[in-house]
């Protein structure tokens, strides 16, 4: 089977309003290199072929008509939730009657415009013919430290057996959205995907990304996300 047979779609929940990042915009709407990081990352999913973007925003927000990306017609939008989970699964029942149960879906942040088209091209071809999907991740490098009462060492992980998550997160229709109603069901708040996935007891895969795919968290980040764009140019 390969990905031509399958639609594919791409969830980028955007309704978030970024409060580590500080300041009166959402950090999706920062400017980088000029334009809005939403801007950014929208332009490089939209490289891929044949792929369906569906924008969770929040009911407030209005920004997101101002830009011109979102004219295209593979864009559409629908509103989003209070966190994250809430808005992919918004987004996914979003697209019932329209999607299969069969379909790919990638989530991918909106707060990593840095992401490098030929990694996600990577994920869906190594992922296509997997029963469950996986992660873009890199392998931790940093020694890692299990620290109580935000201050304490307690113990020193095993960094052998630790990979960062990235995304995009690549999962089958149905299945996901089972993850995420049934995590509502249970009070569950999942952190990604993946960790939806996994509590319904199945086992994703990890696909190796790069460690440039940083996600915009703080106002540092944004200097960090200009550098690594202007490199990325240079390849």
């Amino acid at each position: 089977m390969s990905l031509a047979d399958i639609n594919t779609w791409i969830i980028v929940p955007a309704a978030g309003l970024g409060r580590r990042f500080g300041g009166d915009m959402p950090k999706q709407y920062q400017k980088l290199m000029g334009k809005p990081v939403i801007e950014h990352t929208l332009e490089r999913l939209l490289q891929l072929e044949g792929v369906q973007v569906v924008v969770a925003v929040s009911s407030e927000d209005t920004l997101w008509q101002t830009l011109s990306v979102f004219q295209n017609p593979r864009i559409q939008t629908t509103i989003g939730g209070g966190d994250r989970a809430d808005s992919v699964r918004l987004a996914l029942e979003h697209l019932q009657g329209k999607a299969h149960q069969d379909d790919w879906v990638l989530v991918h942040d909106v707060a990593r415009p840095c992401v490098r088209v030929q990694d996600i091209q990577n994920l869906m071809t190594t992922l296509v013919s997997h029963k469950v999907g996986g992660v873009l991740a890199t392998p931790v490098s940093d020694t890692v430290k299990r620290v109580l009462n935000k201050s304490n060492i307690d113990s020193t992980e095993d960094r052998s057996q630790l990979w960062a998550a990235q995304t995009p997160q690549m999962f089958r229709y149905g299945l996901l959205l089972e993850s995420l109603q049934s995590a509502v069901q249970q009070q569950y708040q999942p952190t990604d995907e993946s960790a939806a996935i996994e509590q319904l007891g199945y086992t994703p895969c990890v696909v190796e990304g790069s460690r440039d795919n940083i996600k915009i968290t703080r106002l540092e980040d944004m200097a960090i996300a200009e550098a690594i764009m202007k490199y990325q140019q240079q390849l």
